[in-house]
């Protein structure tokens, strides 16, 4: 029986152990894209308790209590910070088999040197050894980040954001991690949503150009994008709930556009065309740049009515979605193609089944001078587990080559997220360690150690090139 979560945690063989200690554990990480907060970075933000760095804003978390039966006081109510992380210590053993039990524990390990387990017996010892350290100095935002061996943090920003705090951050000569805007700009695409025309105000405020005609919006969003790319942007970002695809025309598109802005109400039709033309005019603006696109499919998101009007958005109460995309998605991806416009790319869905979909899909549009230009993205949100992780990269493996997959990313909005990178680097490692000692692969520890260091980290610098 091995220990509880020693140095060979999730490593199930020798060989994956040395691949792990000797070629993963201790390369640089570039976080392609997360929640993070730049201002709080700028800040460099302290904490007065675990529970402000842990379960502020965490819907991970709160998914977790309220299944185990915790009122909503103690998640997002007014009970005291101390009873909040009473009540998750309560609920962290009734979550064996989570990866919030694993994460957890490396979390308190790897930041604050707690080994005990989490429990409600434990609990008041650990509050008090974990909150005399983030009273201390060497725990603030920036800490986290530096000590975690990070490189590059991309943020996830609005076209209409000043973009301060990273321009100021760039001028900070005792911070070295890059920190840059990712370009988010689903409010411009989803017309049909509230607060479509509210947002284009506040386009053209940041734009500094009156928006009447769909002419002008496009001109606006180059703009933005010219902006981001001034202060460092490199990667952009599309939330795709509902992957959507159609011939259009320009004209057919301000049509559409036109009609919104005059109070219309939209068919399914028409809003198919005005994202499509959107979408594929933005992903001609970041080929010419050389950013990478992203396209995060499949969420399901604000189930629960009666908990959105109480808490709003992304606060626990979103799943997947199980629609088709693999019709829309090749024929968009095609579509610039054929002009070639395809900026590099990055596709996930947070549905399982899409797996070999995309797998087998980037393979059509890899073009034969960038190593892995269209990239099937790492396993995310509810697939940001041990099988999730692990069915990912065996379905890239089967379709392509696992060998240059740019790898982990920490999509979260919490700075002691970093573990979870050490996390997804044991599984690649066990799984190559898996197929070495069954004789699958040869047990050349030169070719496999660059395969490893490639997906923790060098094939994200190479493809990236921040």
């Amino acid at each position: 029986m091995k220990k509880f979560m020693d140095e060979t945690f999730l490593l199930s063989t020798g060989t994956g152990e040395k691949l792990f200690h000797t070629y993963a554990k201790g390369m640089p990480i570039i976080d392609y894209h997360c929640h993070l907060s730049p201002q709080e970075i700028y800040e460099n933000k302290s904490y007065n308790n675990i529970t402000e760095i842990w379960l502020y804003g965490d819907h991970y978390k709160w998914r977790a209590m309220r299944a185990n039966g915790i009122s909503e006081k103690y998640i997002t109510g007014d009970a005291s910070d101390y009873e909040k992380f009473l009540a998750w210590a309560k609920t962290v053993p009734m979550a064996i088999g989570n990866p919030l039990y694993n994460w957890t524990h490396l979390e308190l390990q790897r930041f604050f040197g707690v080994d005990e387990i989490l429990n409600e017996k434990s609990a008041p010892e650990i509050w008090e050894k974990v909150n005399k350290q983030l009273r201390s100095n060497g725990y603030g935002a920036r800490d986290f980040i530096r000590n975690s061996n990070v490189e590059v943090v991309c943020t996830t920003d609005d076209p209409v954001d000043s973009l301060q705090y990273h321009k100021w951050l760039q001028d900070e000569e005792e911070f070295d991690v890059k920190v840059l805007p990712g370009f988010r700009p689903d409010k411009g695409l989803e017309i049909n949503r509230d607060g479509y025309i509210e947002w284009l105000k506040k386009l053209e405020e940041a734009s500094e150009r009156k928006i009447n005609h769909y002419d002008d919006l496009l001109a606006a969003l180059q703009s933005r994008i010219e902006f981001f790319h001034s202060v460092g942007g490199r990667v952009s970002d599309h939330a795709l709930d509902t992957m959507m695809y159609e011939e259009t025309t320009k004209e057919e598109a301000a049509g559409v556009f036109l009609k919104k802005m005059n109070g219309g109400d939209l068919s399914l039709e028409e809003e198919k065309k005005y994202k499509s033309y959107t979408l594929l005019f933005l992903a001609k603006q970041y080929s010419r740049l050389n950013w990478v696109m992203q396209f995060h499919i499949h969420a399901l998101r604000n189930n629960n009515t009666k908990m959105f009007n109480t808490l709003g958005p992304d606060t626990g109460y979103d799943s997947m979605n199980d629609g088709q995309i693999a019709v829309p998605l090749c024929q968009l991806l095609d579509a610039l193609d054929q002009e070639d416009a395809l900026p590099k790319t990055i596709l996930y869905s947070l549905n399982p089944k899409d797996n070999y979909v995309i797998a087998s899909l980037i393979g059509s549009f890899q073009n034969g001078t960038i190593p892995g230009k269209i990239q099937f993205g790492t396993a995310w949100w509810f697939n940001d587990q041990k099988d999730g992780m692990l069915e990912q990269m065996k379905a890239l493996a089967n379709m392509g080559l696992l060998s240059r997959f740019i790898g982990m990313l920490t999509d979260s909005r919490s700075f002691l997220s970093y573990p979870r990178h050490e996390y997804f680097r044991r599984l690649i490692c066990s799984l190559i360690g898996e197929w070495v000692e069954n004789g699958e692969v040869p047990n050349d520890m030169e070719l496999l150690g660059r395969i490893v260091e490639g997906i923790c980290y060098n094939n994200a610098k190479e493809y990236f090139q921040f």
